[in-house]
C-alpha cells in the first residue's frame, strides 16, 4: 500500500498548507485575472484580507457561466506562453468551457492521479487499461499520464470498440481497469455474450467516473469482474480527474487531494455552507493551478462531506459519492428525483438488467414521464407466449410500485427485451427529453 506524507496530515498541518497555497493562489488570480479582479472590486475585497481558511467565505463564487462568459482564455493566469495544454468540455449546452495548464500543472496533476490511481489498488509494475475517451476531455490523458507516473505499464486504449478492449485483458493482463462504468459493464456483458467468464481475467481493480453510479452497481461490476470498483470524481474546470477517489480498502467517500484543493459544501439555495455529513452542493478552489485557477467554483455536484480518519490510514477529507448534478435532477410533480436514485433501487429488482432510461415526451399539453428498463437474458428465455405477456405485466408493475414507495413517484414504465436500450461508449444517457421544451414535468 502506497501512503503519500501528506495523506497523512493533521487537521492543523494541512491548514496551514491550505491557507499558505490559498494566499499565493490569491495574489495570483488578482493581478492576473480581469474577472477576479472586479469580482475583488465589487465586494470590497483584498488579498490581504483573507488570513484563515474560514475566510475564504468571503469570495465570490466562480461559475460555469462565468468560463462560457470568458471564452476562451480571458480567466487564465498564465501567458500563453506558459501554456503547454488546453482541454475543453463538449460545449453540448453552449460554447465549451477551455481550461490551460502549465508544466507544472501538468506535473501536479500527474502526481495527483498517481496518488490516485495507488488509493484504487494500483501499483508500480502492474498494466492499466485507460478505457477514458482521449482528446479534449480531460479523462484520457489525466488517467494516461497518472498511470505512467506510479509506474504502470500504461496502455492508451481510449474508449469504443469493446472486442479490442476484450483482447487488451486477454492478452496483455491488466491489473487495473478505467472508464466509464456503464461502458465497462458493456465490456463485461460481451464478453459474457462470447462465452468468456470476466471473473477469470486478470484485472483486480477499476476505477470508474465521469457519471453517477450507484452502490447495487458497484456491486454488479465487483461480481461480474471479481474486482475492488472503486469511484473516481474530477471535474474539467478544476483539473480533471483525481480531484478525489475512494481507497480500495474501505471504500467509504472519495479521499480529496487537500493539498491541491479546499472543497466547502453549501446550500444550492441560499449558498450558505451546510454542515460536515449534509448534503449540499461541492465547491472547489483550486490551490497549486498555474494557467487556470478557479476560486469557489461551484460544480453543481450534489454530495456530502467527513474529515473522519479513514481507516486505511489517510486523513484526508472524504466527500460521498456524488448523488447527482443539481441540473440532472428531475422535478416529478414536485418530487426531486436523481436518476441515480432511480438506478439504486431498478437495480434490486432481479428480473431487470442493470440498464435504464428516464425519457420525458408530451402527451397534449401534459408532460408524461416514461420508464424504460430491460429484463435480463434469463428472464427473456423463461417467458414465451401467453405467458409472456402475464410476466411482462407482473415486472412492470414491480418497477412501478418500487418506484412509487421509494422514489415518491407515479411513472409509465415499458419493460423491454434485453439489449434493447442503446450502450455508450462514455458516459451513459440516462435522461431522453423528446418534448421540444425544458418544462418541468
Amino acid at each position: 500500500m502506497i501512503i503519500h506524507e501528506v495523506e497523512t496530515y493533521s487537521r492543523k498541518e494541512m491548514k496551514a498548507l491550505q491557507l499558505a497555497r490559498l494566499k499565493e493562489t490569491l495574489k495570483r488570480v488578482y493581478t492576473k485575472v480581469p474577472f477576479y479582479q472586479e469580482k475583488f472590486h465589487e465586494l470590497d475585497i483584498k488579498v490581504e484580507d483573507i488570513q484563515t481558511l474560514e475566510a475564504i467565505r468571503k469570495l465570490p463564487f466562480t461559475k460555469k457561466t462565468d468560463l462560457r462568459d470568458n471564452y476562451p482564455f480571458n480567466l487564465f493566469a498564465a501567458d500563453m506562453k506558459e501554456v503547454i495544454r488546453i482541454h475543453a468540455s463538449s460545449g453540448t449546452s453552449g460554447k465549451p468551457t477551455v481550461v490551460g495548464y502549465t508544466k507544472n500543472d501538468i506535473d501536479n496533476w500527474a502526481d495527483m492521479v498517481a496518488r490516485a490511481i495507488a488509493l484504487a489498488g494500483g501499483e508500480p509494475g502492474g498494466v492499466f487499461q485507460n478505457a477514458y475517451g482521449y482528446g479534449l476531455f480531460t479523462g484520457g490523458l489525466g488517467l494516461h499520464y497518472g498511470g505512467e507516473r506510479l509506474g504502470m505499464a500504461t496502455v492508451p486504449i481510449s474508449g469504443g470498440n469493446t472486442d479490442r478492449q476484450i483482447t487488451v485483458i486477454e492478452d496483455f493482463k491488466p491489473t487495473v481497469i478505467a472508464g466509464t462504468p456503464s461502458y465497462i459493464l458493456k465490456v463485461a456483458e460481451e464478453m459474457e455474450a462470447m462465452g468468456k467468464n470476466p471473473r477469470n481475467s486478470s484485472v483486480k481493480f477499476g476505477i470508474f467516473g465521469a457519471e453517477p453510479w450507484s452502490e447495487e452497481m458497484r456491486k454488479v461490476l465487483e461480481d461480474k469482474f471479481d474486482i475492488k470498483a472503486c469511484d473516481i470524481y474530477g471535474l474539467s474546470e478544476v483539473m480533471g480527474p483525481g480531484v478525489s477517489i475512494e481507497c480500495h480498502e474501505a471504500q467509504d467517500g472519495l479521499h480529496i487531494a487537500e493539498d491541491h484543493f479546499i472543497v466547502e459544501v453549501i446550500n444550492p439555495e441560499t449558498l450558505e455552507p451546510v454542515a460536515d455529513g449534509e448534503e449540499g452542493e461541492l465547491v472547489f478552489t483550486s490551490l497549486t493551478k498555474e494557467a487556470f485557477p478557479v476560486i469557489r467554483y461551484r460544480t453543481g455536484d450534489i454530495a456530502s462531506i467527513t474529515r473522519e480518519e479513514c481507516k486505511c490510514g489517510r486523513t484526508t477529507a472524504r466527500m460521498s459519492r456524488v448523488k447527482g448534478r443539481i441540473d440532472d435532477m428531475l422535478i416529478i410533480r414536485g418530487v426531486n428525483v436523481f436518476p441515480s436514485e432511480i438506478e439504486h433501487y431498478l437495480i434490486q429488482i432481479e428480473e431487470l438488467a442493470p440498464h435504464y432510461q428516464v425519457r420525458l415526451r408530451r402527451e397534449g399539453s401534459m408532460d408524461v414521464v416514461e420508464l424504460h428498463v430491460e429484463i435480463n437474458e434469463e428472464v427473456h428465455q423463461m417467458v414465451n407466449g401467453d405467458m409472456r405477456h402475464e410476466h411482462i405485466h407482473f415486472i412492470m408493475k414491480k418497477v412501478q410500485h418500487s418506484m412509487k414507495n421509494n422514489c415518491l413517484v407515479s411513472m409509465k414504465v415499458k419493460v423491454l427485451a434485453p439489449r434493447s436500450i442503446p450502450r455508450s461508449e462514455g458516459k451513459a444517457i440516462r435522461i431522453v427529453d423528446e418534448r421540444g421544451t425544458f418544462a418541468t414535468v
